[in-house]
């Protein structure tokens, strides 16, 4: 990740009518494949010069926290989004000047200007993982979520609140969080790279033989990285307080078949057990976070 990153990573149109694709990255600092890839695709887009109806931006999260490669500065900025926060001007942190700063960027994009408008927030995770998107069951978000080949996770945003998306929805923007893989895997970037042209197929009806790195560009993800689609449901979160000395049991990745009185982790020298014959979510290796992990079954 170079320093300074810009809040505007790239703009790009063809001066037709049609959606707004809003896409974020590095939401948290320690999270900058999106960023990366964000930049690779606006680079083919300049260059191969593509026809597409509407506009697609893209926007860095937490600046200060990706030059500094911090999952944040004083609070994270996927829970800072909540209706209350932004009523009252926020808190008096960084993440809450930066989320304002991201307001303002959308803000610009205003609804009557476009057909529709859709987001996608681009993160990646602390163990290893196949990609999924995690959506949240309002608007027509499920159903979109549907035409990316991927693992689909309803129900995160229902636990976890003040997350970017859950914002975006409540505006009536259409989307998803996109995880692509652990923070440093290669396949991280060419994960999101994929997610991002398809989202310009299907939301800009972008022809993608038109792109001179078509197919390898979204093969790689639809093909070689990504499972098929399979959806599942959250069933439980397994919270932490900052206090708390938590220690995942090594090895786990997200979607990994648990079962009833597998040992899990150990918190504040006690043991965590699996009280369900399930699936682990998002296992916490590392050291700033306050969930310690989720269980999820297929539906």
């Amino acid at each position: 990740m170079k320093k300074n990153v810009d809040r505007i990573i790239g703009k790009y149109s063809s001066g037709k009518k049609g959606p707004l694709l809003f896409v974020t990255g590095g939401i948290h600092g320690n999270e900058p494949s999106g960023v990366n890839a964000l930049r690779t695709v606006f680079e083919e887009l300049n260059k191969t010069k593509p026809e597409i109806e509407g506009t697609i931006i893209g926007v860095a999260g937490n600046q200060k926290a990706l030059n500094q490669n911090k999952r944040y500065i004083d609070e994270d900025l996927n829970r800072t989004w909540t209706e209350e926060n932004i009523e009252d001007g926020g808190r008096d942190t960084h993440e809450s000047r930066e989320m304002f700063e991201i307001i303002d960027v959308l803000n610009e994009y205003s609804e009557g200007d476009f057909t529709k408008r859709y987001f996608l927030d681009c993160h990646t995770t602390s163990s290893a993982s196949l990609p999924y998107v995690s959506v949240q069951e309002v608007n027509d978000n499920d159903e979109w979520a549907h035409k990316f080949p991927t693992y689909i996770i309803r129900g995160f945003s229902d636990i976890i609140t003040g997350d970017i998306d859950h914002y975006l929805s409540r505006t009536g923007m259409t989307g998803f969080v996109f995880e692509a893989g652990q923070h440093t895997d290669k396949t991280s970037q060419e994960n999101h790279e994929g997610v991002i042209w398809l989202a310009l197929k299907e939301a800009c009806n972008l022809d993608l033989d038109k792109i001179s790195t078509y197919p390898e560009c979204v093969n790689r993800f639809a093909k070689k990285n990504a499972p098929e689609q399979k959806t599942f449901e959250i069933i439980h979160r397994h919270g932490l307080e900052d206090s708390d000395i938590f220690e995942m049991e090594p090895g786990y990745e997200n979607f990994q078949k648990i079962e009833k009185g597998e040992l899990l982790a150990k918190q504040n020298g006690n043991e965590v057990k699996s009280e369900w014959d399930a699936h682990i979510f998002m296992p916490l290796y590392q050291s700033q976070g306050n969930d310690g992990f989720f269980v999820v079954k297929e539906v």
